[in-house]
Protein backbone atom coordinates (compact mmCIF):
# COMPACT_ATOMS: atom_id res chain seq x y z
CA UNK A 1 0.00 0.00 0.00
CA UNK A 2 1.65 3.35 -1.37
CA UNK A 3 2.25 6.19 1.90
CA UNK A 4 -0.25 9.00 1.85
CA UNK A 5 0.79 11.85 -0.55
CA UNK A 6 2.28 14.87 1.47
CA UNK A 7 -0.07 17.37 0.37
CA UNK A 8 -3.00 15.08 2.43
CA UNK A 9 -1.05 14.01 4.98
CA UNK A 10 -2.84 15.53 8.04
CA UNK A 11 -6.13 13.03 7.44
CA UNK A 12 -4.30 10.85 9.89
CA UNK A 13 -5.87 13.35 12.46
CA UNK A 14 -9.49 13.02 11.43
CA UNK A 15 -11.81 10.79 12.99
CA UNK A 16 -12.27 7.33 10.80
CA UNK A 17 -15.52 7.32 9.62
CA UNK A 18 -18.14 4.00 9.07
CA UNK A 19 -21.56 4.01 7.81
CA UNK A 20 -24.71 1.91 8.77
CA UNK A 21 -28.36 2.15 8.71
CA UNK A 22 -28.16 5.58 11.75
CA UNK A 23 -24.91 7.19 10.40
CA UNK A 24 -26.36 7.07 7.19
CA UNK A 25 -29.76 8.34 7.79
CA UNK A 26 -28.11 11.26 10.33
CA UNK A 27 -25.91 12.46 7.22
CA UNK A 28 -28.94 12.05 4.98
CA UNK A 29 -30.76 14.78 7.23
CA UNK A 30 -27.69 16.69 7.38
CA UNK A 31 -26.87 17.15 3.86
CA UNK A 32 -30.21 18.09 2.84
CA UNK A 33 -30.37 20.71 5.37
CA UNK A 34 -26.98 22.18 4.07
CA UNK A 35 -26.73 25.72 3.23
CA UNK A 36 -25.06 27.85 0.31
CA UNK A 37 -22.83 30.61 0.56
CA UNK A 38 -23.05 33.76 -1.36
CA UNK A 39 -23.62 33.25 -4.88
CA UNK A 40 -20.74 35.12 -6.79
CA UNK A 41 -21.32 38.52 -8.95
CA UNK A 42 -20.35 36.76 -11.78
CA UNK A 43 -23.00 34.17 -11.86
CA UNK A 44 -26.50 33.37 -11.40
CA UNK A 45 -27.45 30.15 -9.41
CA UNK A 46 -31.35 28.96 -9.46
CA UNK A 47 -33.22 26.34 -8.24
CA UNK A 48 -35.38 24.98 -10.83
CA UNK A 49 -37.99 21.88 -10.85
CA UNK A 50 -38.00 19.54 -13.90
CA UNK A 51 -40.40 16.01 -13.81
CA UNK A 52 -39.09 13.22 -12.66
CA UNK A 53 -39.45 9.31 -14.09
CA UNK A 54 -43.28 8.72 -14.80
CA UNK A 55 -45.18 8.05 -11.31
CA UNK A 56 -42.28 9.93 -9.39
CA UNK A 57 -42.56 13.15 -8.04
CA UNK A 58 -41.03 16.19 -9.79
CA UNK A 59 -36.74 16.79 -9.49
CA UNK A 60 -34.79 19.42 -7.99
CA UNK A 61 -31.69 20.97 -9.83
CA UNK A 62 -29.59 23.92 -8.77
CA UNK A 63 -28.24 25.61 -11.99
CA UNK A 64 -25.23 27.47 -11.86
CA UNK A 65 -24.55 30.07 -15.09
CA UNK A 66 -22.46 32.67 -15.94
CA UNK A 67 -24.02 35.94 -15.76
CA UNK A 68 -22.55 37.05 -19.49
CA UNK A 69 -23.05 33.70 -21.21
CA UNK A 70 -21.42 32.86 -24.95
CA UNK A 71 -24.93 31.70 -25.70
CA UNK A 72 -25.70 28.73 -26.42
CA UNK A 73 -22.84 27.42 -23.87
CA UNK A 74 -22.44 23.99 -23.50
CA UNK A 75 -23.52 22.13 -20.13
CA UNK A 76 -23.16 19.70 -17.81
CA UNK A 77 -24.94 17.25 -15.72
CA UNK A 78 -23.52 16.84 -12.77
CA UNK A 79 -24.28 14.63 -10.13
CA UNK A 80 -22.83 14.20 -6.35
CA UNK A 81 -21.67 11.52 -4.26
CA UNK A 82 -22.76 10.05 -1.15
CA UNK A 83 -22.47 6.47 -1.45
CA UNK A 84 -25.91 6.58 -3.00
CA UNK A 85 -27.31 7.28 0.73
CA UNK A 86 -26.76 10.69 1.24
CA UNK A 87 -25.44 14.18 -0.20
CA UNK A 88 -26.48 17.31 -2.06
CA UNK A 89 -25.44 19.46 -4.59
CA UNK A 90 -24.24 22.36 -1.98
CA UNK A 91 -21.50 19.98 -1.37
CA UNK A 92 -20.05 20.38 -4.29
CA UNK A 93 -20.68 24.17 -4.77
CA UNK A 94 -17.08 24.88 -5.23
CA UNK A 95 -16.77 22.92 -8.05
CA UNK A 96 -19.92 23.68 -10.19
CA UNK A 97 -18.92 27.36 -9.73
CA UNK A 98 -15.38 26.28 -10.86
CA UNK A 99 -16.87 24.35 -13.72
CA UNK A 100 -19.39 27.37 -14.84
CA UNK A 101 -16.70 30.14 -14.16
CA UNK A 102 -13.29 28.70 -15.89
CA UNK A 103 -15.50 27.38 -18.96
CA UNK A 104 -18.16 29.52 -19.51
CA UNK A 105 -20.89 27.02 -19.03
CA UNK A 106 -24.12 25.91 -17.35
CA UNK A 107 -23.85 23.35 -14.68
CA UNK A 108 -26.91 21.49 -13.93
CA UNK A 109 -26.77 19.85 -10.15
CA UNK A 110 -29.47 17.18 -9.24
CA UNK A 111 -30.80 16.25 -6.27
CA UNK A 112 -31.78 12.46 -6.61
CA UNK A 113 -33.66 10.07 -4.77
CA UNK A 114 -31.84 7.89 -2.01
CA UNK A 115 -31.35 4.68 -0.81
CA UNK A 116 -32.36 2.83 1.39
CA UNK A 117 -35.85 4.44 0.99
CA UNK A 118 -35.30 4.09 -2.63
CA UNK A 119 -33.24 1.54 -4.60
CA UNK A 120 -31.38 1.42 -7.63
CA UNK A 121 -31.93 2.11 -10.49
CA UNK A 122 -33.98 4.90 -8.91
CA UNK A 123 -31.00 7.69 -8.72
CA UNK A 124 -29.87 6.96 -12.00
CA UNK A 125 -33.52 6.97 -13.89
CA UNK A 126 -33.84 10.55 -11.98
CA UNK A 127 -30.57 11.41 -13.67
CA UNK A 128 -31.95 10.11 -17.00
CA UNK A 129 -35.32 12.49 -16.51
CA UNK A 130 -32.88 15.36 -15.44
CA UNK A 131 -30.65 15.31 -18.51
CA UNK A 132 -33.81 15.15 -21.12
CA UNK A 133 -35.04 18.40 -18.63
CA UNK A 134 -31.83 19.82 -19.83
CA UNK A 135 -31.71 19.05 -23.31
CA UNK A 136 -35.23 19.48 -23.41
CA UNK A 137 -35.10 23.18 -22.32
CA UNK A 138 -32.27 23.74 -23.85
CA UNK A 139 -33.27 27.32 -25.56
CA UNK A 140 -34.26 28.44 -21.95
CA UNK A 141 -31.28 27.66 -20.26
CA UNK A 142 -28.76 29.03 -23.35
CA UNK A 143 -27.23 25.62 -24.00
CA UNK A 144 -26.56 23.94 -27.06
CA UNK A 145 -28.18 20.70 -26.69
CA UNK A 146 -25.50 18.79 -28.64
CA UNK A 147 -22.54 19.67 -26.40
CA UNK A 148 -23.99 18.21 -23.10
CA UNK A 149 -21.76 16.57 -20.58
CA UNK A 150 -22.78 14.31 -17.72
CA UNK A 151 -20.58 13.64 -14.21
CA UNK A 152 -20.54 12.99 -10.78
CA UNK A 153 -18.11 12.25 -8.37
CA UNK A 154 -18.20 8.68 -5.88
CA UNK A 155 -22.07 7.64 -5.86
CA UNK A 156 -22.50 9.96 -8.04
CA UNK A 157 -19.93 8.93 -10.54
CA UNK A 158 -21.84 5.61 -10.38
CA UNK A 159 -25.00 6.90 -11.39
CA UNK A 160 -23.48 8.99 -13.77
CA UNK A 161 -22.27 5.71 -15.77
CA UNK A 162 -25.31 3.97 -15.46
CA UNK A 163 -26.73 6.91 -17.04
CA UNK A 164 -24.52 6.49 -19.97
CA UNK A 165 -25.53 3.40 -20.35
CA UNK A 166 -29.49 4.45 -20.25
CA UNK A 167 -28.50 6.82 -23.09
CA UNK A 168 -26.93 4.50 -25.27
CA UNK A 169 -29.47 1.77 -24.92
CA UNK A 170 -32.39 4.10 -25.21
CA UNK A 171 -31.23 6.04 -28.54
CA UNK A 172 -30.71 9.09 -26.78
CA UNK A 173 -30.22 11.88 -25.18
CA UNK A 174 -26.35 11.57 -26.20
CA UNK A 175 -24.15 13.27 -23.90
CA UNK A 176 -20.45 14.31 -25.79
CA UNK A 177 -18.60 12.98 -22.87
CA UNK A 178 -18.53 11.32 -18.77
CA UNK A 179 -16.51 12.45 -16.17
CA UNK A 180 -16.17 9.91 -13.68
CA UNK A 181 -14.65 11.32 -10.43
CA UNK A 182 -13.76 8.37 -8.18
CA UNK A 183 -16.74 6.48 -9.41
CA UNK A 184 -18.64 3.61 -7.37
CA UNK A 185 -19.05 1.74 -10.15
CA UNK A 186 -18.85 -2.22 -9.00
CA UNK A 187 -20.86 -4.14 -5.98
CA UNK A 188 -18.50 -6.87 -6.29
CA UNK A 189 -15.88 -4.80 -4.44
CA UNK A 190 -18.10 -4.99 -1.09
CA UNK A 191 -17.33 -8.46 -1.56
CA UNK A 192 -13.59 -8.93 -1.78
CA UNK A 193 -12.02 -9.63 1.79
CA UNK A 194 -8.58 -8.86 0.11
CA UNK A 195 -9.75 -5.32 1.13
CA UNK A 196 -10.18 -5.61 4.98
CA UNK A 197 -6.63 -4.79 5.87
CA UNK A 198 -6.50 -1.70 3.89
CA UNK A 199 -6.05 1.46 6.16
CA UNK A 200 -8.37 3.14 3.19
CA UNK A 201 -9.73 6.79 4.28
CA UNK A 202 -13.42 8.24 4.54
CA UNK A 203 -14.92 5.68 2.69
CA UNK A 204 -14.05 2.26 4.24
CA UNK A 205 -15.01 -1.41 3.59
CA UNK A 206 -17.66 -1.34 5.70
CA UNK A 207 -19.52 1.84 4.47
CA UNK A 208 -19.34 -0.11 1.30
CA UNK A 209 -20.99 -3.00 1.96
CA UNK A 210 -23.91 -1.13 4.07
CA UNK A 211 -24.12 1.60 1.33
CA UNK A 212 -24.77 -0.97 -1.50
CA UNK A 213 -26.63 -3.55 0.01
CA UNK A 214 -28.67 -0.47 1.12
CA UNK A 215 -28.97 0.21 -2.38
CA UNK A 216 -29.56 -2.84 -4.53
CA UNK A 217 -32.18 -3.69 -1.74
CA UNK A 218 -30.13 -7.20 -1.70
CA UNK A 219 -26.65 -7.99 -0.74
CA UNK A 220 -24.45 -7.42 -3.17
CA UNK A 221 -22.22 -9.58 -5.36
CA UNK A 222 -25.06 -11.34 -6.35
CA UNK A 223 -25.82 -12.94 -10.13
CA UNK A 224 -28.67 -10.45 -11.43
CA UNK A 225 -27.54 -7.56 -10.38
CA UNK A 226 -28.16 -4.47 -13.09
CA UNK A 227 -26.11 -2.28 -14.94
CA UNK A 228 -28.41 0.54 -14.41
CA UNK A 229 -27.54 -0.20 -10.69
CA UNK A 230 -23.80 -1.12 -10.96
CA UNK A 231 -22.31 0.11 -14.25
CA UNK A 232 -19.36 -2.05 -14.05
CA UNK A 233 -21.56 -5.39 -14.67
CA UNK A 234 -22.01 -4.42 -17.93
CA UNK A 235 -20.63 -6.78 -20.31
CA UNK A 236 -20.54 -4.28 -23.37
CA UNK A 237 -19.13 -1.10 -23.44
CA UNK A 238 -19.23 -0.25 -26.97
CA UNK A 239 -20.88 2.79 -28.28
CA UNK A 240 -20.75 5.03 -25.11
CA UNK A 241 -19.60 8.43 -24.81
CA UNK A 242 -15.95 8.87 -24.70
CA UNK A 243 -14.78 9.57 -20.56
CA UNK A 244 -12.21 10.81 -18.18
CA UNK A 245 -11.55 8.58 -14.80
CA UNK A 246 -10.15 10.11 -12.29
CA UNK A 247 -9.41 8.46 -8.50
CA UNK A 248 -6.11 8.02 -5.87
CA UNK A 249 -4.05 5.06 -5.52
CA UNK A 250 -5.20 4.77 -1.50
CA UNK A 251 -9.00 4.60 -2.83
CA UNK A 252 -11.21 1.74 -2.14
CA UNK A 253 -12.65 2.05 -5.90
CA UNK A 254 -9.12 2.26 -7.20
CA UNK A 255 -9.29 -1.32 -8.54
CA UNK A 256 -12.56 -1.45 -10.14
CA UNK A 257 -12.10 2.11 -11.78
CA UNK A 258 -9.17 1.33 -13.61
CA UNK A 259 -10.59 -1.97 -14.30
CA UNK A 260 -13.56 -0.22 -15.65
CA UNK A 261 -11.08 2.24 -17.88
CA UNK A 262 -9.59 -0.46 -19.56
CA UNK A 263 -12.80 -2.53 -20.26
CA UNK A 264 -14.25 1.16 -22.05
CA UNK A 265 -10.46 1.57 -24.22
CA UNK A 266 -10.84 -2.26 -24.90
CA UNK A 267 -14.53 -1.95 -26.52
CA UNK A 268 -13.26 1.49 -28.43
CA UNK A 269 -14.39 3.86 -26.27
CA UNK A 270 -11.30 6.86 -25.54
CA UNK A 271 -10.90 6.88 -21.79
CA UNK A 272 -8.29 9.45 -20.50
CA UNK A 273 -7.42 8.05 -16.71
CA UNK A 274 -5.38 10.46 -13.71
CA UNK A 275 -4.05 8.29 -10.84
CA UNK A 276 -2.92 10.57 -7.94
CA UNK A 277 -0.08 8.64 -6.13
CA UNK A 278 -1.65 8.65 -2.27
CA UNK A 279 -4.43 10.13 -2.61
CA UNK A 280 -7.65 8.76 -0.44
CA UNK A 281 -11.58 8.77 -1.65
CA UNK A 282 -13.06 12.24 -1.38
CA UNK A 283 -9.71 14.03 -0.65
CA UNK A 284 -10.29 16.61 -2.75
CA UNK A 285 -12.98 17.81 -1.12
CA UNK A 286 -11.12 17.39 2.38
CA UNK A 287 -8.21 19.34 1.99
CA UNK A 288 -9.24 21.76 -1.41
CA UNK A 289 -6.50 24.10 -1.58
CA UNK A 290 -4.11 21.64 -1.71
CA UNK A 291 -1.34 21.36 -4.53
CA UNK A 292 -2.52 17.70 -5.22
CA UNK A 293 -6.48 18.85 -5.44
CA UNK A 294 -5.60 21.63 -7.86
CA UNK A 295 -4.12 19.63 -9.85
CA UNK A 296 -6.76 16.73 -10.06
CA UNK A 297 -9.47 19.50 -10.86
CA UNK A 298 -7.20 20.96 -13.34
CA UNK A 299 -7.29 17.52 -14.84
CA UNK A 300 -10.80 17.52 -15.36
CA UNK A 301 -11.53 20.67 -16.01
CA UNK A 302 -8.91 20.37 -19.15
CA UNK A 303 -10.70 17.07 -19.80
CA UNK A 304 -14.31 18.98 -20.34
CA UNK A 305 -12.91 21.91 -21.85
CA UNK A 306 -11.25 19.13 -24.95
CA UNK A 307 -14.65 17.55 -25.26
CA UNK A 308 -16.25 20.83 -25.76
CA UNK A 309 -13.97 21.69 -28.14
CA UNK A 310 -14.52 18.43 -30.09
CA UNK A 311 -17.80 18.80 -29.82
CA UNK A 312 -18.31 22.18 -31.40
CA UNK A 313 -20.10 22.83 -34.37
CA UNK A 314 -18.32 23.93 -37.83
CA UNK A 315 -17.23 27.59 -37.85
CA UNK A 316 -19.14 28.99 -41.12
CA UNK A 317 -17.21 29.58 -44.29
CA UNK A 318 -17.64 32.80 -46.49
CA UNK A 319 -20.61 32.46 -47.77
CA UNK A 320 -21.67 31.59 -44.29
CA UNK A 321 -22.87 28.13 -44.76
CA UNK A 322 -21.32 25.18 -41.83
CA UNK A 323 -18.44 23.84 -43.52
Amino acid sequence: MSQLHPDLSRVRFLPALSFGPRTALLAQRLTARMRPGRTPADLSIEEHTAPGPEGSPPLSLRVYRPRSPTAPSPALLWTHGGGYLFGSPVQDERGSIEFARELGITVVALRYRKAPQHTAPTAAEDAYSALSWTVDNADRLGVDPGRVAIGGASAGGGITASLALMCHDRGGPRPVFQLLVYPMLDDRTAVRTDLDGLGVRMWSVASNRYAWRAYLGEAPGGGEVSSYAAAARREDLSGLPPAWIGVGTLDLFHDEDLAYADRLRAAGVPCRTTVVPGAFHGFDTVFPKTGAVREFRRAQTEALRSAFEESAPPPPDHTGTPR
